[in-house]
């Protein structure tokens, strides 16, 4: 009876708990990933590889490929390809194991990362400001938000890894992380979001509802206010502390694993299998 009261006890400790938490949540992220880094390969990836990447189907996009506009097609396409490498890469960021144990692979690996987020941000930044690829000015905020704090965290993760700060390049890492998806979890949310009010509830076709504005902003600050909670109580000591905030990682296990059911049923997989 003891034994299985102590078994018991450590399976529910609020520690282990939060161990298990956060790993099914980079578990279900990745999963989420590499199905969109697929999606974004048959949608534009073998478009370019073909030596056409004009010949990609962009009729879904506010403004894709347009005749004659050759810098704004050049931009566009270094906004989605690199995206594939992001998604298929980043998550391995994440991996406690390969960190410590191929090293050299986590700083590649990571330099590439950031590099090709920040640049993500730039060309983002530039097809909503500079091409107008937007539906309204009030609606791209968050995502413009977005955009400028990668270039904030990617700088400052760097600069910490440069300076063997390793916690606080840890803390700035995993921002960048966020971040850069911002636009990915954007797409988690909004499906998510549909799937529970079965249907668009505060939306519209700009998207620049309530509901809209606020899930632009939601999809990045809430995975950041929740890692800022994983960081406080990694070093918290109190069972009860660390209990909320698995009732916080909880939540963000669920909106993810919602969020990547409904966007791959209704936004990616009838690309990948059409």
């Amino acid at each position: 009876m003891n034994q299985n009261k102590n078994f018991i006890s450590r399976f529910f400790n609020a520690q282990t708990c939060l161990k298990f938490l956060t790993h099914s949540w980079v578990l279900v992220v990745l999963i989420g990933q590499w199905i969109f880094a697929l999606y974004i390969f048959i949608q534009f990836g073998i478009a370019a590889l073909s030596g056409d990447p004009t010949s990609a189907d962009t009729s879904g996009m506010i403004k894709g490929y347009t005749q004659g506009d050759h810098l704004g097609n050049g931009v566009l396409m270094l906004h989605l390809l690199p995206a594939i490498l992001l998604s298929l890469s980043g998550v391995f960021q994440l991996f406690p194991y390969l960190r410590n144990k191929y090293p050299v692979f986590h700083r590649w690996n990571g330099r590439m990362f950031l590099t090709l987020g920040i640049l993500g941000a730039l060309t983002g930044l530039f097809l909503t400001w500079g091409r107008g690829t937007r539906l309204s000015d009030i609606g791209s905020i968050g995502l413009t938000l977005n955009g400028l704090l990668i270039l904030v965290a990617g700088v400052l993760a760097w600069r910490y890894a440069i300076k063997r700060q390793y916690q606080k390049h840890m803390r700035w890492a995993i921002h960048s992380f966020i971040l850069v998806n911002g636009v990915w979890s954007f797409r988690l949310y909004l499906m998510a979001w549909f799937i529970l009010n079965q249907g668009p509830n505060g939306n519209n076709a700009n998207i620049d509802g309530p509901a809209d504005i606020a899930l632009s902003f939601a999809s990045y600050l809430l995975p950041m206010l929740i890692a800022e909670i994983y960081f406080w109580a990694k070093r918290q000591k109190s069972t009860f502390r660390v209990a909320v905030t698995n009732v916080f990682m909880l939540l963000g296990l669920l909106i993810t694993t919602l969020g990547v059911f409904a966007a791959t049923m209704f936004m990616w997989w009838p690309s990948i299998s059409a």
